[in-house]
């Protein structure tokens, strides 16, 4: 069972998330995405719902690498097929 304060964590993490889809932007969605997703890798781990810490962490990893991709290409520096 979770305690409160995970409970806050939790809840935290998806008023993050939603908010996420509000926001304009791929860049700024994905940054806020990324935040909300560390987030529920600490809530995961938590309380011990390793399903969810391993998810976030595959959403953590494809958010970071959808990033560094609009990086690359605003900066001009896409190197990566």
């Amino acid at each position: 069972m979770a305690t409160p304060f995970a409970d806050t964590i939790g809840y935290f993490a998806l008023l993050l998330s939603l908010y996420s889809m509000s926001v304009k932007g791929e860049k700024r969605l994905r940054t806020i995405s990324l935040a909300a997703n560390g987030i529920y890798i600490f809530y995961g781990i938590l309380t011990d719902a390793l399903p969810i810490a391993i998810g976030c962490s595959v959403a953590l990893i494809l958010h970071g690498y959808r990033l560094y991709k609009i990086k690359a290409t605003i900066y001009g520096t896409n190197k990566i097929g």
